[in-house]
């Protein structure tokens, strides 16, 4: 009986029960001092075992200000009127490429009447109508679309995004527009891939411009000119073969990606559509954030497991003595609280302190 009594009393799970919740409690606080919003502790335990990290480009890795840098009109056209066509289509669209179209259309002093019959072709471009005659701008697969001939377009730069222009079934011109890599991305894709992490990018942008990022970041795979639903193929894809994915974007495109992987991370200058369609939210834009809210993941899943493992080597210990006489109900119970105590305090190591960033 008292052998009885001495097992039962130390063969409690309290260090686990108490010590799980409190674990994620302060990593989901810690993180939030990070800069990184976690939804819920399932997210935070699936960040903790992911292997592939799927990135957007644009207002993911790049900065999502990019600037037009260049206007190729074509014969018989002014630069004006290029521009002008290009803010017709873009003034109602919140991308980061057509903001940039809209700020050179103010700086150069255009008027930029509002579009008819407007029309978002995600991936590729926008139509509309303006005065009757119908404005095309986006990529090269749009105006091939429209059956607009592209002849007197030249090669677009591996540096830069190009937007063509079309009106009235003419092909106006192109612009160049341009968006630099966040400073701290080459530093954040390095540290990702030495935790052992695979780097993916996929993008909606032309090859020449997604290969140029993809080795200026060392990234371990490149996809461009991916329609939304494309990227949502490729999620499906990585997940069959048995990977754990999370995916970071920042766009109306990406929020069908962000949903589809195992988690979905929204940068905190994303569009609305992103930010509730993500698992994690990264406020403060920072890649390296995004690092450190994936260590901080991996260190709580491991202080669980640590939990898990300790607690079921003290039960069995304990059990192993009383099964041979050697513990009494007194020794049982200080056993049990003491272990229980030890695991509560290794969980309490996640709590965000005053002052503590991390």
């Amino acid at each position: 009986m008292r052998s009885t009594i001495s097992a039962v009393i130390v063969a409690g799970a309290c260090g686990i029960a108490a010590g799980t919740p409190l674990a994620v409690l302060g990593a989901i606080g810690r993180a939030a001092r990070l800069g990184a919003i976690i939804k819920g502790g399932l997210h935070l335990e699936t960040l903790g075992t992911v292997d592939t990290i799927v990135l957007d480009k644009t207002g993911t890795l790049t900065l999502g200000t990019p600037q037009v840098t260049g206007i190729r009109p074509g014969p018989g056209v002014t630069p004006e009127q290029v521009v002008e066509a290009a803010a017709i289509a873009e003034r109602s669209s919140e991308h980061p490429l057509a903001q940039a179209v809209v700020q050179t259309a103010a700086a150069m002093g255009l008027h930029v009447p509002d579009p008819q019959q407007f029309e978002y072709v995600p991936g590729k471009g926008i139509t509309c109508s303006v005065d009757g005659a119908e404005v095309v701008v986006g990529n090269r697969g749009l105006l091939g679309d429209h059956r607009l001939d592209l002849d007197g377009i030249g090669a677009g730069s591996g540096q830069a995004s190009e937007v063509l222009v079309a009106r009235g079934g003419r092909l106006l011109g192109s612009l160049r527009i341009a968006d630099a890599l966040r400073p701290e991305a080459v530093q954040a894709i390095g540290s990702l891939r030495r935790m052992g992490l695979r780097t993916i990018l996929l993008t909606g942008d032309a090859w020449t411009i997604a290969q140029a990022v993809g080795r200026q970041l060392g990234l371990d795979r490149v996809e461009a000119e991916l329609l939304p639903n494309q990227k949502v193929d490729r999620i499906k894809t990585l997940l069959f073969e048995g990977r754990k994915v999370v995916m970071l974007g920042d766009g109306i495109n990406d929020a069908p990606a962000l949903t589809q992987a195992n988690v979905g991370v929204a940068m905190g200058s994303g569009t609305d559509v992103a930010r509730e369609s993500a698992d994690v939210v990264l406020l403060g834009n920072d890649l390296l954030k995004f690092v450190e809210t994936v260590r901080l993941a991996r260190r709580c899943r491991g202080i669980i497991w640590f939990n898990f493992a300790g607690t079921l080597l003290v039960d069995s210990l304990g059990m192993g003595l009383a099964a041979f006489g050697l513990l009494n109900p007194l020794l049982a119970a200080f056993i049990h609280v003491s272990s229980e105590l030890a695991f509560i305090l290794n969980s309490a190591r996640l709590l965000p302190t005053s002052g503590s960033k991390g």
